[in-house]
């Protein structure tokens, strides 16, 4: 029998032979051990007579295999992964006895054990072939079914699933939990919750007049830090929006929202029972970026309950369409109905910059990729399912219009409730309400890879009046096709000492020269902004003098939205070798303290992380690191006291400090010595100075467990894991070696923290010794573990050495690589574009 994977073709030919899937009864034994559970499954369905089938059930043992009365030998028709089903008949009961295992990678049954207080709690990721891992099942969307789960745990724990609690039955050591059945929904979207989960609740009135609960559950140890009064009030305002303009009421009959220790992703739409990363409950001071995150990801995966849970994709190359929408309405949602009314800037900064890089990558793929397995479909959580895909949908509701676009997705959602559907299915109704012909627009935007960069192409007489002013598009040789695109040029100049759009031009682009109408004549501005309003997707360069403008007076920009697509073409040119590194990063150090927007503020400080590692030609590095640090803490002695922006500078500041006046300066804010008006120095806080100055070599063991004997927790535990691995030798960095890519010994956020230490260097010589055993290991690691785990150790370790020579290793790797490990040169082949991008762009970086 095959392993873990599963094909399109297998998926495709199961559904013709199950030809439905009535219920799932689903019995669990969470008292039985530390290490594995027992799982009972009986499944109803229907399939043509006489054909065989087989049902995913990845399990440590299994007892016994029912089919339809008959008991099959398991160790003939199991293999660990699937069970075979002989000689299927109309209406078909199969009932599986097994032992399933607890997982620490995030997938499955996660089971945690709180350093703090020793409780155990568990929580399930199912999303995307992992509810097999709990139960016997049909694993694919399509084959949707009612589940009706039944759980045994201790007493004192809480049990948390899909439906409310119909009974509990309550024993001398143990407590039985019988939940309501749910609709028909597909197995990836079921969810168990369980273990003393402290919870908040609440409650909405729905817009069918239904009462529905809202709780909220965290770890105990946790909920002093639980800001549950926002994230109900964002809840409400996300109901409000989402039922107004689907004109569809809330499908589900609870809303609960779990905040979930070691958690993979940010959160997970499971039906009714959403499960989050408990990063977003703050212990320390935050930015606001991280606060606006965690109210995307709670509009996010609400906006799932419609487009996700009640309608499903029939397959997972409409991954991208899932969360796509869910990104779109999310942002929609905060822009237009909380206070987070500049979402859109954020979007700018944050996912176009994910989008545009990944869109770039030789990896690339269409919006609707072709997702021939679950292994495409695992590296698929991508910048282009994601961003990109939300970018373009938000392009096509401004062209079709907002109102037709939500009259559309009512049809859609009515027409298919409870079953599946396809990106066709969602065209066929938008072309209906908005009376557009989309199948053009679907080809060029939605089946074709690739970028366009727009530059301006401007003409002036001798008294600076403009003549014409083009759009000049090009494409990729690879992808070279050029899309229509609707945009505004902004025209700006400076009022009052700040730079305002003076004027505005919506217009099409179309092809590869567009002349921009009503320009000609007008004065040149300061500065001319293609796609000022950032509705389209695409680079856009600035021409030479309105960069020199950006350079001086970004920060004097009124709006933050044209702010953010500024900040967004330097970057992409620097990218691109257009842009010498360096004056990137005189352009940040001479604006970023003006900015106002939190995650513009984040994004930057990360691109100025990568371009002082990658991007500076290796001469000027180290002084230019030296360069930065200082800018850095110039501006967070400048920040208004206690302020977001303060807090982000600090934090940089600590990060590139080099010399020893400035590590000098991260010592004395850690010990106290020197402070910064309104400036906390708080747990969170604290662990970056002391990993900064471990780093550097200020700092050594004993002051890593100092500091982990003061914070006993989850949080405290990755903190110090990052802080050992980042210790500045050779003997350090073997161990991390030796415990991520050989023994496999950590759960998954402590490797993932480990594996961020170990990459905290800027000495090459620590990491060049790994470049052959990270090649030597890496098919192995890619076929033992499991896709969470190996992902983490394939991508976090690449070699971050911008020479000839990781190139070549890379080359001569893939050249080697069999044939069916598509996902495994995936990752392999984006490691090695980006040191063939860091070595282009440090061959620009020449300042005359």
């Amino acid at each position: 029998m095959p392993g873990l994977n599963l094909t399109r073709q297998e998926a495709s030919q199961r559904a013709e032979t199950v030809t439905k899937v009535h219920s799932y009864r689903v019995d669990l034994d969470l008292t039985a051990s530390d290490t594995s559970f027992p799982s009972t499954t009986t499944v109803e369905f229907d399939a043509e007579p006489g054909t065989s089938t087989f049902v995913d059930a990845v399990t440590e043992r299994v007892h016994s295999v029912t089919l339809n009365g008959k008991e099959l030998d398991p160790s003939e028709v199991s293999d660990g992964v699937r069970i075979s089903l002989p000689d299927l008949e109309s209406s078909n009961t199969l009932t599986v006895v097994a032992d399933a295992a607890y997982t620490n990678t995030g997938e499955g049954l996660h089971r945690f054990v709180d350093p703090v207080d020793g409780e155990v709690y568990l929580y399930s990721q199912f999303e995307v072939p992992d509810s097999r891992r709990v139960f016997a099942v049909f694993e694919q969307p399509d084959l949707k079914a009612e589940f009706t789960f039944t759980v045994r745990a201790p007493k004192t724990w809480n049990v948390i699933s899909n439906q409310p609690v119909d009974v509990r039955d309550e024993e001398s050591d143990s407590d039985v939990w019988h939940f309501g059945t749910t609709p028909r929904i597909s197995s990836y979207i079921t969810a168990l919750v369980a273990g003393p989960y402290a919870k908040v609740s609440d409650s909405l009135t729905t817009s069918d007049g239904r009462s529905v609960s809202l709780d909220i559950y965290a770890r105990r140890s946790l909920m002093e830090y639980l800001d549950h009064e926002e994230i109900f009030e964002l809840t409400k305002q996300g109901f409000e929006f989402y039922e107004r303009q689907f004109g569809v009421p809330y499908p589900f009959d609870k809303y609960d929202q779990l905040f979930v220790p070691e958690f993979n992703a940010g959160a997970m739409e499971n039906a009714g029972c959403v499960t989050i990363l408990e990063d977003y409950i703050f212990r320390s001071k935050t930015t606001q970026a991280m606060i606006e995150r965690r109210a995307i990801t709670v509009l996010h995966e609400l906006a799932h309950m419609w487009f996700g849970d009640l309608v499903t994709m029939k397959w997972w190359n409409d991954l991208w369409l899932n969360e796509s929408f869910a990104e779109f309405m999310s942002h929609l949602s905060a822009a237009e109905n909380t206070r987070f009314d500049h979402a859109w800037t954020t979007f700018s900064a944050m996912e176009k910059t994910w989008a545009y890089r990944q869109d770039q990558l030789p990896s690339t793929h269409p919006i609707v990729a072709d997702i021939k397995d679950l292994h495409d479909v695992q590296v698929n959580f991508d910048g282009i399912t994601y961003a990109k895909g939300a970018s373009v949908l938000r392009q096509l509701v401004a062209w079709v219009g907002q109102e037709e676009f939500m009259k559309a997705m009512n049809s859609y959602f009515t027409k298919h409730s409870w079953g599946n559907a396809t990106l066709a299915d969602l065209m066929a109704e938008l072309e209906a309400t908005s009376g557009r012909e989309l199948k053009s627009w679907s080809q060029a935007w939605l089946e074709t890879a690739g970028v366009n960069t727009l530059t301006p192409s401007i003409e002036v007489d001798e008294s600076g009046m403009i003549t014409r002013l083009d759009v000049i598009q090009t494409a990729p040789n690879e992808y070279p096709t050029l899309r229509p695109h609707r945009m505004t040029a902004g025209f700006y100049d400076f009022v009052d000492g700040k730079l305002v759009r003076v004027h505005g031009v919506e217009f099409d682009v179309d092809g590869e020269h567009t002349e921009i109408p009503d320009t000609a004549g007008r004065q040149r501005p300061a500065l001319i902004l293609l796609n000022d309003d950032d509705l389209a997707y695409a680079k856009v360069r600035l021409d030479d003098a309105s960069f020199d403008t950006a350079r001086k007076h970004l920060r004097d920009f009124e709006n933050s939205l044209p702010r953010a697509v500024v900040w967004g073409a330097a970057w992409n040119g620097t990218r691109d070798g257009q842009i010498p590194a360096r004056h990137f990063v005189d352009l940040l150090l001479d604006n970023i303290g003006a900015e106002t927007d939190s995650t513009t503020i984040l994004t930057q400080l990360r691109n100025l992380a990568t371009t002082l590692r990658m991007y500076v030609r290796p001469d000027a590095q180290e002084e230019t690191r030296e360069k930065a640090a200082a800018g850095l803490w110039d501006i967070a002695q400048g920040a208004e006291e206690g302020s977001d922006q303060q807090l982000q500078f600090v934090q940089a500041f600590a990060a590139h400090a080099t010399s020893d006046e400035q590590l000098d300066t991260v010592e004395a804010l850690l010990a106290g010595n020197s402070t910064l008006p309104g400036l906390s120095i708080d747990k969170d806080l604290a662990w970056k100075l002391l990993t900064a100055l471990v780093a550097a070599g200020r700092r050594g063991s004993e002051d890593i467990e100092a500091a982990a004997e003061k914070d006993r927790t989850s949080t405290g535990a990755q903190r110090a894991a990052q802080a050992r691995a980042a210790i500045p030798v050779a003997e350090a960095k073997e161990k991390v070696w030796q415990q991520v890519v050989e023994s496999h010994e950590l759960p998954n956020v402590i490797q993932r923290a480990a594996i961020t230490g170990f990459t905290m260097t800027t000495k090459d010589s620590l990491i060049r010794p790994f470049v052959s055993r990270y090649f030597e290991s890496i098919e192995r690691v890619w076929t033992e573990l499991s896709h969470e785990i190996s992902q983490q150790i394939i991508g976090g370790l690449f070699p971050q050495i911008v020479d000839r020579d990781v190139l070549e290793a890379s080359e001569e790797f893939l050249v080697q690589l069999g044939e069916g490990k598509d996902s495994l040169k995936r990752q392999v082949m984006e490691g090695r574009d980006a040191i063939e991008r860091a070595l282009r762009v440090q061959a620009a970086d020449v300042i005359s």
